[in-house]
This record gives C-alpha cells, sequence and structure tokens, in this order.
C-alpha cells in the first residue's frame, strides 16, 4: 500500500452520476449537522463560535481531497474542547495556532514515517478511559451556561470548575434551566418524531424563537460574543512565532497530534466496518496534518475525524470524497448568510446540544463492561486513564495509561513463562514423569513456556539445581522470543555448563530466538551438534553423549 494515495483518485475512476446524486445529498445533511455542533463545539474550546466553523470548512475540505478513507468527515470534536480551552488560557489563541501547525507537522511525518499502523498498539482500555474521561470534562464545563450560573472566578481544570458550580449554585437562573430542558426534550425525542431531520437544528430554531418572541431573559451567543464573524476564513500566518515558542509548545502540540491521529484513523476503522472498504492509514495522518495546518493558517482550531458525523455521512449515502467536499462548501455558504442569526442561540441550548454530545461519547456501557468482565489489571488502567483525564489533563492521563499498560503487560508476559523440568520415569505415579519418553540416564530436561525476556530473564537464570547430571536439554519450543536480558540468562547457563562439565543441548529452537542466539555467538559456544530439531532427537544425542561417557570410564 502506497504510503500517500488519496482516496479521491481511486473514487473517481469509477465513479458515476448516481453516486454523486447520493454524495450531494449525504453532503447536505452532514453539513446541516455540522452547523450547529462546530458553533457549540468552538464554544466549549473557549474560542468564537465562528472558529468553529472555520475549522469544519478548511479541514473539512483538505481532508475530503487528501485523506486516506472515501467516507471520512472532518471538523471539531468534543475531544479536542478541554485541551483547546486549557492551551487557549495559557498560551492565547496565537498559541493555540502554532501548536495546531507543529501538530500538523507531527502528523505529516508519522505518516511518511509509515506509523499509521501503531493505533492498534494503543490499548483499548486507555481509548476508552480517556473518551470517557473527556465525555465527563465536557459535561462539567457546560454546567455554567445549562444553569446560568454567575461565576466569580474563571476556572480552567475540571475539578476547578465543580467547586466554582457548588459554590456559585444560588445564582441559578430558572429561565436559563426552562430553556436548557426544553433544549434536552427536543434532542432527544425528535429522533423519534423525525428521524431525518437533525435534531440539534430543530433546538437551536425553536428555543431561539423562543427566547427572541417571549424575550426570556438568558444568555445568547450574542450577547456572550457581540462581535462574531460572518466573513469567510482569512489566511493569517500566527503572531509570536520564535524558537522560544515553539519549544514551549512541543508537548501541546504532540497531544494534538496524538489525539487526532488516534481519533481519525478509530473513525476510519468504524467507516471501514460500516461500508466494507479498507482506509490508508499513512494517508490519513498525512491528510489530517495538512488539514490541522490549513485550519491553523485559516483561524481555526485542532480538527480530527468525526465518528458521529462520518457515521451520519455513510447512513445517508455518502460513498465518496465529494460528500465531505459538499459538506465544507456548504458551510462556507451557511457562515456567509446565516452567521448573523446565530447571535439568537441561547447559550443552555449550546450546553443542552453538548450534554448530548458527551453522553454519546461517554462509552459508558463498554466502561461498565470492561470493569464487569476484564482482568483487575485492565480495569486498573482504564478507571487510572479516566480518573487522570478528568482531574489533570489527557497528556497525564494517556502517558500514565500506557507505562501502567506496558508495566502489567510485561507482568502478565512473565507470569506466563514457565520454566520445569522433567523427571526421569521412575515412578508410575511421578506427576512430572515423562511417561513415553525414555530419558538416559545423566539427563535433565527442562522445558520454557513462554518468551525469555527482561521480564522472566530469572526464571531462566535459575535453572540448575542438580550438579550430579552431565547433559542438560533445553526444550524452547514454546519460546516465541528471545530478548537481550534472555541472552544473558543463556550465557549465564552456558557459563554453568563449563564450569561444571555439562553437555547443554537446544531442542527445537524457533526462528527468531536461533537467529539471536546465532548474532550473540552462542551458537558457536554451544556447538551446531547440539542444537537439535526435536525432543526425540535431543533425547539420542544426550544418550549417545552419556554412553560415551561411560565407556571411557
Amino acid at each position: 500500500m502506497k504510503t500517500f494515495c488519496p482516496s479521491l483518485i481511486s473514487c473517481m475512476k469509477s465513479y458515476s452520476k448516481a453516486q454523486f446524486v447520493k454524495d450531494l445529498v449525504s453532503g447536505v445533511i452532514v453539513a446541516i449537522i455540522a452547523l450547529p455542533l462546530s458553533i457549540a463545539l468552538a464554544i466549549a474550546s473557549g474560542v468564537g463560535p465562528e472558529v468553529g466553523l472555520y475549522t469544519a470548512i478548511t479541514a473539512g475540505l483538505l481532508v475530503a481531497l487528501l485523506g486516506g478513507s472515501p467516507v471520512q468527515i472532518t471538523g471539531p470534536t468534543a475531544a479536542f474542547a478541554t485541551i483547546v480551552a486549557g492551551i487557549v488560557a495559557s498560551q492565547g489563541i496565537e498559541g493555540l495556532a502554532i501548536a495546531t501547525l507543529m501538530a500538523g507537522v507531527i502528523l505529516i511525518l508519522m505518516g511518511v514515517l509509515k506509523l499509521g499502523g501503531l493505533i492498534k498498539f494503543i490499548p483499548y482500555t486507555i481509548t476508552t478511559g480517556f473518551t470517557s474521561g473527556i465525555a465527563v470534562t465536557i459535561l462539567v464545563g457546560q454546567l455554567k451556561d445549562f444553569f446560568g450560573l454567575t461565576f466569580t472566578h474563571s476556572p480552567v481544570e475540571t475539578m476547578e470548575k465543580i467547586e466554582e458550580v457548588i459554590h456559585t449554585f444560588g445564582t441559578v437562573n430558572i429561565w436559563a434551566v426552562v430553556i436548557g430542558i426544553l433544549s434536552l426534550a427536543i434532542l432527544l425525542i425528535m429522533p423519534r418524531i423525525l428521524p431525518k431531520v437533525p435534531p440539534a437544528l430543530i433546538a437551536v430554531v425553536v428555543c431561539a424563537v423562543v427566547v427572541k418572541v417571549f424575550d426570556i431573559p438568558v444568555n445568547t451567543i450574542g450577547i456572550l460574543y457581540p462581535d462574531i464573524s460572518a466573513a469567510p476564513p482569512k489566511f493569517t500566518l500566527p503572531a509570536g512565532l520564535n524558537w522560544d515558542k515553539i519549544v514551549s509548545l512541543v508537548p501541546d502540540a504532540f497531544t494534538i497530534a496524538v489525539l487526532a491521529g488516534v481519533e481519525s484513523l478509530l473513525s476510519c476503522v468504524v467507516a471501514d466496518g460500516m461500508v466494507g472498504s479498507r482506509h490508508n492509514s499513512n494517508t490519513e495522518l498525512i491528510a489530517q496534518g495538512i488539514g490541522n495546518m490549513g485550519s491553523a493558517l485559516f483561524g481555526g482550531i485542532p480538527a480530527t475525524g468525526a465518528i458521529a458525523r462520518t457515521a451520519a455521512n455513510i447512513k445517508n449515502g455518502g460513498r465518496s470524497p465529494i460528500s465531505g467536499i459538499v459538506h465544507s462548501l456548504l458551510l462556507l455558504a451557511m457562515l456567509l448568510v446565516l452567521m448573523p442569526y446565530a447571535k439568537l442561540i441561547p447559550m443552555p441550548t449550546i450546553a443542552a446540544i453538548l450534554f448530548v454530545v458527551a453522553y454519546n461519547m461517554s462509552e459508558w456501557r463498554e466502561f461498565v463492561a470492561i470493569v464487569r468482565s476484564s482482568p483487575l489489571s485492565d480495569v486498573l488502567v482504564l478507571v487510572a486513564t479516566f480518573v487522570l483525564t478528568v482531574v489533570f489533563d489527557l497528556v497525564v492521563a494517556i502517558v500514565v495509561g500506557i507505562i501502567l499498560a506496558t508495566v502489567l503487560f510485561m507482568k502478565r508476559m512473565a507470569d506466563g513463562t514457565a520454566v520445569e523440568g522433567w523427571k526421569v520415569a521412575d515412578y508410575a505415579d511421578d506427576p512430572d514423569s515423562i511417561r513415553f519418553k525414555n530419558v538416559p540416564a545423566d539427563t535433565m530436561v527442562y522445558e520454557i513456556t513462554g518468551p525469555i525476556f527482561f521480564g522472566a530473564a530469572d526464571k531462566v537464570a535459575a535453572i540448575f539445581s542438580s550438579a550430579d547430571k552431565k547433559v542438560i536439554i533445553l526444550r524452547m519450543r514454546s519460546v516465541p522470543i528471545v530478548d537481550a536480558s534472555g541472552i544473558h540468562s543463556l550465557e549465564t547457563i552456558v557459563e554453568t555448563c563449563h564450569k561444571k562439565g555439562l553437555v547443554l543441548i537446544m531442542s527445537h529452537v524457533n526462528e527468531q530466538p536461533m537467529k539471536t542466539l546465532r548474532k550473540a555467538g552462542l551458537v558457536e559456544e554451544i556447538g551446531e551438534d547440539n542444537f537439535c530439531a526435536n525432543i526425540d532427537e535431543a533425547l539420542e544425542r544426550a544418550r549417545a553423549i552419556t554412553e560415551s561417557a561411560a565407556e571411557a570410564h
């Protein structure tokens, strides 16, 4: 598979008029869905409402043109909301733009270096943990607008927001709660009545009309963002670009790049299952990198593949990047025409939309299923990632989660490595006896099961307990790999054999261990003749050695 091969090129080879009509309809529907979501996610990210549309227009168009999936829809997503808000609070809009540019470069490099396949090495417990954690942070972040609270501080961290909500809950605006509940009711009920119409759009229109007609005293986008712009995105280089700024933003850039890569490729995998296609992961990473760089240069925020919008695209007949292109161009038209009316949207409605987004992305069923049915180690990784995402941030959660998952995985691997000694079949009731093998006298057979790596090397190194034998056979048919620590343990065994005058025979050594032993010089040291294809051959070799030794005496 080529590193960079946009799906648009392959789709155009067999494109038809009938498919164009389906893509056109799907693109229009996805744009209608994306309009309120893009505005809501921009507000949740601490930037202006129009910035969400800039992101969906620019990144959505570039990824549709260059991406590795024919049905991927790219734009702002809930996963980025808290991260973006934190960067804006600490580094400002310019800092966010620089970090997003850097993240774009990192994503392109990941694609060029063919790292797209690494997605499978991120445990499901970690992705579920941080996704559920992000959902909680989004929900907490919208409590202020849903209840119409008047904060005395401007908290950034989730725990600080919870504390501020508790302290200022006496300032609750009943009218805001009423509009919020009305919005939630529309979002939950309308899909059953009008399944083809995006419920968020209905909620926005109905609640905006109600607030305007009855002059209800709640905050609207226009009140909080009076300078909202209906102008198209403009090319702008971020100010304050210098080496010190770049260095300080490296952690943020890597966070954006990793999250954008993971969520985009997860979205591609989901899409593959829905349409029976196969995406090009490296092409998708390169396209996401270019899309994020374009978003930053045209006033947007970080973008990634949006699983919900991608699924909506598929369900409505979209099967080529044309639907993604239509979605972006229609959003541009909506920005130019409808943005002045966005000022009428009540903030409790935005909060309600994000409540539903948070619920849909929370994966609480998967969370509960893992807790109920998985080993304790997996539950520990899941809960740790979830808690750290909520209490600290996504960077800490992912780093600690991966480290914890790796350590626990190595422990499981080490626990699965066993070294067992065969006993000569002197007693029929001996559970360790070899009933069907004739082991020569003065011979000890050890069977090693599992990888010989640094987590289990001590088990192999502790093999010798009897010096009265003349031959030691290591049966290695169940050893898939040997690492440097394993080689060191085997070197210790060889050295001990030389000191005690024992002959070491290796039985059924697999390909990777054999290559590693040969590179380490152990094959030559042990002797080619002492490497046998199977246990029967090894036992015959041991018999010849012990009989020869007996005749010599």
